[in-house]
């Protein structure tokens, strides 16, 4: 059968039939939506970098400005964007559409490495990168309470077991924890106390940072055995702080707990966040660029 034998035969309904198609398709036309800001995916990578106790101008020079120097020599950046807090330092860079955005992971971890010999020695952390544009909204938001352990503990809990798992799921870009009940001892140093022994605030640091190390301690080798020394030497609580030497005057230790009052407590006890009107911690989970997520379906090679 000749499928254009019945429009050969009709060319009155034929000519009708295109008509009304070729009006339906112009008056469909112009009825078309338009977006004057389309939804592109640009690929986004934050790096953050935390400088505990700096303000925000020698965050700027010492943290900031080294990896902006590195990355400004990354190949397809098209925009880098920076902030620099008081102890945090949060660079945005945005590369353009036409670069994979596992190729500008590589060259971002190349800048890192670069600025490490600029970067201050004492950095706690080196800087951290994510796959993840800072001004997209979470998908998903948790608010995890509990009746049965305080929020340090539950803070934990998150940091050690949910978030990593959280993390490793595909498309998954970055996952952050906020509520500010990570668990920490505080120490509050008395000037006065430390004066009437001629120590200083940077005395006891140093004595701090010494107290609490865990190293390798060595072995014992013996003539028919050989016996590892395991051994932590960081303390945990509040209680272990307590009796650490800080100095010796007149022959006799001066402790940590005469010149400066140790509890247990949390890192920032000005942060906190609610669930309603229960204090909580905050789970965010934001995706990954999806021009990230075509790399996992390449096969392997």
């Amino acid at each position: 059968m000749n499928p254009s034998r019945p429009f050969i035969l009709r060319p009155v309904a034929t000519s009708l039939l295109m008509a009304a198609m070729f009006l339906a398709g112009g008056v469909a036309f112009f009825q078309l939506p338009i977006s004057a800001l389309p939804e592109v995916d640009y690929p986004t990578i934050q790096v953050l970098t935390f400088y505990p106790g700096a303000s925000p101008e020698v965050t700027a020079s010492a943290v900031t400005a080294p990896l902006e120097r590195q990355f400004g020599q990354v190949a397809g950046l098209s925009q880098m964007t920076s902030t620099s807090s008081g102890g945090t330092s949060v660079i945005v860079l945005q590369f353009s559409l036409t670069l994979n955005i596992d190729v500008a992971e590589e060259e971002v971890q190349s800048g890192i490495n670069a600025a490490q010999s600029y970067l201050p020695s004492n950095l706690p952390t080196p800087p951290v990168y994510s796959k993840t544009n800072p001004a997209d909204a979470p998908v998903l938001t948790l608010a995890i309470t509990s009746d049965a352990m305080p929020l340090s503990k539950v803070e934990d809990l998150i940091d050690t077991r949910l978030a990593p798992k959280i993390s490793q799921l595909n498309g998954v870009g970055l996952v952050s924890i906020s509520g500010g009940q990570k668990p920490a001892v505080r120490i509050q140093a008395n000037p006065v106390a430390l004066s009437s022994y001629g120590l200083g605030l940077e005395d006891l640091r140093t004595a701090l940072t010494q107290a609490s190390v865990n190293a390798a301690k060595g072995n014992f080798d013996g003539p028919h055995q050989d016996y590892q020394i395991n051994a932590n030497d960081q303390l945990v609580t509040s209680a272990d702080y307590r009796d650490i030497v800080i100095a010796y005057r007149n022959n006799a230790p001066v402790m940590l707990k005469d010149v400066a009052s140790i509890v247990d407590g949390v890192e920032n006890n000005n942060l906190a966040a609610w669930e309603n009107d229960t204090p909580a911690v905050i789970l965010n989970i934001q995706r990954r660029s999806r021009r990230s997520f075509r790399s996992f379906s390449r096969p392997c090679r």
